[in-house]
């Protein structure tokens, strides 16, 4: 969908009212919005240029938005538990996808993360995505297929990600949303490049030291680092600056390390230090 174009029949549109309630829903010609505030035709709408504010049947304003691919995540279809906007702006960056890479995950969930690499990796990239049920595969695929259509670039797999990782090309990159990543780090060695990233993402800090000690014992990982994002909106207007009173704080852990090509007889590379700019 050309961005530029004004709304089309058959789209996706974020309605928000003044009290920032977020509706999503897919505008068809003829049908008619309902909620506790009055209803909109969707024909108000379709034929509009996005940035439209457009009136309820009780006069009340809603602005009519085509949703950022973070609104799209935090209000689609869930089969398993989304990862948030928050951390996986964290992962694309920390794991450096890049356009053109080839990317390995495995948890598909409800296709957050896959969307995501999706965008970062472009039309020249690949992204091949293990899911184990069926059900989480369908779902993710059906919420992909929303946001962008057709993809030719993404390759699912059904099934554990550890029968697949030894037969796979080498990949960039290697993500995993699974709760025993320590188990697959072997695997993962010999099927991510030298100087590949892998990323782990896990619920607990238990999970996270025990990938965290497996990755530091392997002479095949270096630069091994574990942290997690908070993500704290403050309300400013006029003279009232406080934060808000909820907030989005701990989702999960991300483990980072680079592939790197062992030196015979060295043992496993050492922590290293948190590094800061200017370090």
């Amino acid at each position: 969908m050309n961005e530029a174009l004004p709304f089309q029949d058959g789209e996706q549109v974020l309605l928000i009212d003044q009290r920032g309630k977020r509706h999503l829903l897919f505008l068809r010609k003829s049908e008619t919005f309902h909620s506790d505030r009055g209803w909109i035709p969707h024909d108000a709408i379709i034929g509009q240029p996005e940035g439209t504010w457009v009136r309820s049947s009780l006069g009340l304003r809603y602005l009519a938005l085509r949703p950022t691919l973070a609104e799209y995540v935090l209000d689609m279809p869930r089969g398993a538990q989304v990862i948030y906007p928050k951390d996986l702006a964290m992962i694309l960056f920390w794991a450096d996808v890049y356009p053109g890479a080839r990317v390995l995950e495995a948890g598909m969930g409800s296709g957050a993360l896959t969307l995501a690499l999706l965008r970062a990796v472009g039309p020249e990239g690949r992204v091949i995505s293990y899911e184990q049920r069926e059900e989480f595969a369908r779902r993710a695929l059906a919420n992909i297929h929303t946001r962008v259509g057709e993809v030719a670039n993404l390759v699912v797999r059904l099934g554990p990600v550890e029968e697949g990782l030894a037969d796979e090309e080498p990949v960039d990159r290697v993500l995993l949303d699974l709760p025993e990543p320590w188990k697959l780090t072997k695997l993962v060695a010999a099927a991510l490049r030298p100087g590949g990233i892998l990323l782990c993402y896990v619920p607990t800090i238990i999970q996270s030291h025990q990938i965290s000690e497996t990755l530091q014992r392997e002479r095949h990982w270096a630069l091994v680092e574990t942290f997690e994002t908070l993500f704290r909106p403050w309300n400013i207007e006029g003279q009232s600056v406080r934060p808000f009173h909820r907030m989005v704080a701990h989702t999960g852990f991300i483990t980072v390390a680079r592939r790197v090509v062992p030196e015979e007889g060295s043992p496993a590379a050492p922590r290293l230090a948190q590094l800061e700019p200017g370090a």
